[in-house]
């Protein structure tokens, strides 16, 4: 062996000169093959120098064991050698997938000389992508005969079979691998699969097309055309188990809706398999057109599903197929062999697509279905609507001539349904003027919605409503009109009807319809006008009711502070002294007039607000000199029954806007109701900053209230129950002042109550009243 730094020609020539068997480049030599090609020269010469120089009678008693040793091995090895050689297939001894050695079948079956073959790598004789086949096996020391594609010298590929066996040695480890030529074999195989194929083929295509011709699909009958699908698809190809399984509606799993097992010819569904289980089989089923596994344990995209489903059935070979409903995936279609290990073929995965397909056609004719029914079901709710309806219908084509009623619309015009087909629905209406525009506009924006729909996803009911008319009952909203108009009935009178128009599209979007619906709404109009007439009747006695309680109530009020004005000289005694009797009668006669007068001034007040005479003069009014005015009137009322009066001021309620005399009127009105219907406890004022405005809440421990009685609190002249009006006195009148004050500033007075646990009033007066928004200072009543 001749080793050189470079290769050189004339360093080759010299090498052969000297009948060296291998020349080497060191920048072409790994460490690893110089050793192996050094170690299997020096095996070669020692064997020779063994069988030329080492005779018996050169050794000597003390060497004897050696030369035994020396010749068992020179015999082990040359027998080794002789049955390569014999052997009819490549052998080849490799350590670390070096060859040490080969026959001469290797070297005839490859195309290379013996000698070029020693010191080779073994992965040079394998194509490249069963490389890593090779390799696993190897080093797994897998002893079973397996498959893969040999290149020769030449380049030229063929199949082989290896079969490999590690061999013992005290030198080093070696493995052994036979090589057997499995060409001839193959194009036997070849040729007998191209056999099978074609009668597979013709089976195949007459299940095609018995599903094709199976009336089953046409029935829209789901569970039915699953059942016969995977039962001649489990036929066709002879497969243990077919089962067709569909995503759930959030496509978190697939559910099993039919699956077939071949022996026990029955179906089955019912299973079910988790996403969140098995992530990279359902990975495996969206990314890929099919999922052919040979070996369901090996396979990484099985191997999840194997120890908790496949395996425990005793399969070991899987097709799965997706199935695909437009462009989404809805399910797969499974293959499940049971027994040794398939290959699938491409024949059978385009069997098995077009069955998926088939599964696509029975899902789409099973929605067909359930759409077809649902619509025949529809147009009969619709037409048992349309028959019996009270409202009167008609539908409309664009020339504006009727072609269906209903019989209600008969009845409201009086003429039958074949008079009224083909008319003109205008010649029914008193049509006014700005109608047709209005139709146009509705027609117009029919189209405008369709494209907007088809472009960007918006439905037509999504409108806004467009508003109303000036008065003459007509409206375009949520597109279709709402008008008030006279429809002419068969006996010459005129009916009134309230008439909705809307606008039916056709398929391709264009308006095609009018649909119209008409009510009989003579008897409302009658009512409508007999409670106008009642109304304004009302208002107006309202109205004079309130200006004669106004000028009673001045003529009331002269005389009576004549009364009070007497009686307090008298009491004061300017015009002599009075005795004690008198004193108590002068005394009885002030106090009742003074209670008249308050009265009489409630009602003054209440009737000005109610004829919209009163007006407010709003000004900054200090919330605490308020408050102090409010409690300090009150507190001897409160003093007198023992009742503990508080009050409690916000800190940021320091100014409200309020006509003060009337808001110290409506305080003092809710204290002094408060003290009036409490025996004992508290009574206490609350004073608040809010977002809006400001509240002022007066809250008792007295009797409570009902909260059935709410209704009756702010009516004037009203107490509760008589109970009340002859244990308290009152006209009832405070609250509803206090009520229509608080709204005249445009706020409002709340009660929460509850019998036996005290009330609670609350005014609420707003930061900016109707009369600031308007720029003014004061507001007249409404």
């Amino acid at each position: 062996m001749v080793i050189n730094d470079v290769e050189d020609k004339a360093w080759g020539l010299q090498a052969v000169s000297l009948e060296t068997e291998k020349h080497l480049v060191t920048s072409q030599t790994s460490p690893q093959l110089l050793q192996q090609k050094l170690l299997c020269a020096i095996q070669r010469q020692l064997a020779q120098h063994q069988e030329q120089e080492i005779t018996v009678d050169q050794v000597d008693g003390s060497s004897e064991r050696q030369l035994l040793h020396l010749f068992n091995l020179y015999d082990a090895k040359t027998q080794l050698h002789c049955l390569c050689e014999a052997a009819l297939e490549g052998i080849i001894l490799h350590n670390c997938e070096i060859i040490l050695d080969a026959n001469g079948n290797l070297a005839k079956i490859t195309g290379y000389e013996v000698r070029e073959l020693i010191g080779k790598r073994v992965l040079e004789l394998v194509v490249l992508k069963l490389q890593n086949l090779f390799r696993k096996n190897i080093f797994s020391g897998y002893e079973k005969p397996y498959e893969v594609i040999v290149v020769r010298k030449d380049s030229s590929t063929f199949p082989v079979e290896l079969e490999s066996k590690i061999i013992s040695s005290q030198e080093q480890p070696m493995q052994m691998v036979a090589v057997r030529d499995i060409t001839e074999h193959k194009q036997a195989q070849e040729a007998l699969q191209i056999r099978e194929n074609g009668r597979g083929r013709r089976k195949q295509s007459q299940t095609l097309v018995q599903l094709a011709m199976s009336k089953t699909f046409q029935q829209g009958n789901l569970n039915a055309a699953l059942r016969e699908i995977t039962e001649t698809a489990a036929q066709t190809l002879l497969v243990k188990r077919v089962g067709v399984w569909l995503y759930n509606e959030d496509r978190s799993k697939i559910e099993c809706i039919d699956l077939y097992d071949m022996c026990t010819q029955e179906h089955t569904s019912g299973m079910s398999l988790l996403k969140a289980s098995y992530p990279t089989y359902f990975q495996a089923l969206e990314e890929e057109c099919n999922i052919a596994v040979y070996d369901i344990k090996n396979d990484i995209r099985t191997q999840e599903l194997s120890k908790s489903h496949l395996s425990v059935l005793g399969i070991t070979s899987l097709l799965d197929v997706p199935i695909w409903l437009g462009e989404r995936l809805v399910g797969v279609v499974c293959y499940e062999h049971v027994g040794d290990f398939r290959q699938w073929t491409l024949q059978e995965e385009n069997f098995a697509d077009s069955i998926a397909d088939f599964v696509t056609l029975a899902i789409e004719a099973s929605e067909q279905k359930t759409v077809h029914e649902a619509l025949r079901q529809s147009e009969a709710q619709f037409r048992a609507i349309f028959e019996r309806s009270s409202i009167g219908i008609a539908l409309i084509d664009m020339k504006a001539q009727i072609v269906d009623n209903n019989p209600a619309l008969c009845e409201i015009l009086g003429y039958s349904q074949e008079e009224l087909y083909g008319q003109s629905f205008t010649d029914y209406i008193v049509i006014q003027r700005g109608d047709l525009e209005l139709y146009k506009q509705l027609v117009s924006e029919i189209r405008v919605d369709t494209e907007k729909s088809t472009k960007v996803g918006f439905q037509v009911s999504e409108l806004l409503p467009r508003g109303d008319t000036k008065g003459d009952g007509k409206q375009l909203v949520a597109n279709r009109i709402e008008m008030k108009r006279r429809c002419l009935h068969k006996d010459g009178n005129l009916v009134w009807t309230h008439i909705s128009v809307s606008v039916i599209p056709g398929t391709n979007g264009e308006p095609e319809l009018f649909l119209a619906m008409i009510e009989d709404i003579t008897e409302r109009k009658q009512t409508e006008l007999k409670l106008r007439t009642s109304q304004e009747a009302a208002e107006a006695g309202s109205r004079a009711k309130s200006e004669f309680l106004a000028t009673m109530s001045h003529e009331l009020r002269t005389p009576l502070n004549a009364i009070m004005g007497l009686s307090q000289l008298l009491q004061q005694e300017m015009v002599g002294s009075l005795n004690d009797k008198q004193q108590e009668y002068i005394s009885c006669i002030y106090s009742s007039g003074e209670h008249l007068l308050a009265l009489i001034n409630d009602i003054l007040d209440l009737s000005k607000v109610e004829a919209g005479k009163e007006d407010l003069l709003l000004l900054p009014v200090s919330v605490p000199e308020l408050c102090n005015y409010a409690i300090l009137t009150v507190s001897d009322r409160a003093s007198e029954k023992g009742l503990q009066l508080t009050c409690e001021v916000d800190p940021e309620a320091d100014i409200c806007i309020a006509d003060e005399r009337r808001i110290k009127q409506m305080l003092l009105n809710l204290l002094t109701n408060a003290i009036k219907f409490t025996p004992v406890g508290h009574v206490s004022l609350v004073v608040k900053k809010v977002a809006e405005g400001m509240t002022f809440t007066v809250l008792d421990t007295g009797i409570g209230i009902d909260s059935s009685q709410f209704q009756f609190l702010f009516e004037p002249f009203k107490q509760l129950d008589s109970q009340l009006n002859r244990q308290y006195e009152g006209t009832g009148l405070g609250l509803a002042l206090t009520r229509k004050l608080a709204r005249l500033h445009g706020g409002d007075v709340t009660v929460t109550s509850a019998l036996g646990e005290g009330s609670q009033f609350t005014l609420f007066l707003p930061n900016s009243t109707p009369s600031e928004d308007d720029g003014g200072s004061e507001r007249g009543g409404d």
